[in-house]
């Protein structure tokens, strides 16, 4: 059942986002809001800046624009960001395990400096929100994709987010995967954090999605899934097939 927050006592603004290679322009004068509490997904062909737009929101990329975030006191803060890339290359044949990733990645110290307890604890919470603490000692390398994309994401999800970016997360990923985690993200805007999904998967965004952004180097809708999929936009980039869905 979708939870819309009642209060939406947070918000993310994208304001006048344009990214440009040279002569060329990625994407031009996007503007949108994120409540948090809410998931929004981001569609669009291929090419069309999606990817872009998330490493921009992130800093990754240049850009202009402004990134507007506000509290639930009306101050003008820096937001938390949380990050999902759609993989994470690694020497599949390495021994590293998952908690040795945690370990590196919150404690910004070499791994083989000091043992694991100390930190088993906090990653064990981290992998029970995501419904993977089994998985604490195994290998990342013996991990199915889906698996590794929920620990990337409770990776993310610490510290808590005030806005979660979600890159084609579970991209190649079976279909028992691919459901748990739209399930887990759904679950998520309980923890009144903003999120933003890029996805092709339709049919779960048309189930999980409080909002709809669709994007072809310019924003061509905004809305609800009913919104949006019913639009002349949507039928012009997807094809009439997508009534169907």
């Amino acid at each position: 059942m979708k939870n819309h927050h009642a209060g939406r006592l947070c918000t993310t603004g994208v304001e006048n986002f344009s990214v440009r290679a040279g002569e060329l322009t990625i994407f031009e004068n996007v503007n949108f809001t994120l409540h948090c509490g809410e998931l929004t997904a981001l569609i669009g062909p291929n090419g069309a800046g999606k990817s872009t737009l998330l490493k921009s929101i992130l800093g990754e990329v240049s850009h202009t624009g402004k990134l507007n975030y506000f509290d639930v006191k009306g101050a003008h803060v820096k937001p938390i960001i949380g990050y999902v890339p759609q993989t994470l290359k690694f020497d599949a044949t390495a021994p590293t395990s998952v908690i040795d990733l945690f370990m590196a990645c919150l404690t910004n110290r070499p791994v083989w400096l000091f043992g694991s307890g100390f930190i088993r604890e906090r990653v064990t919470k981290d992998l029970k929100r995501v419904r993977a603490e089994h998985l604490i000692d195994r290998r990342l390398g013996a991990l199915s994709g889906g698996e590794l994309q929920r620990i990337l994401l409770a990776l993310a999800l610490d510290p808590l987010p005030d806005l979660l970016l979600l890159d084609e997360p579970v991209s190649g990923v079976d279909k028992v995967g691919l459901d748990i985690f739209y399930e887990l993200v759904s679950e998520l805007r309980a923890e009144d954090l903003a999120i933003l999904l890029i996805s092709h998967d339709l049919p779960q965004i048309k189930k999980y999605a409080d909002r709809v952004i669709l994007l072809n180097k310019k924003i061509l809708k905004i809305g609800t899934p009913e919104e949006v999929f019913e639009s002349e936009e949507m039928r012009e980039i997807f094809g009439k097939g997508i009534f169907e869905i």
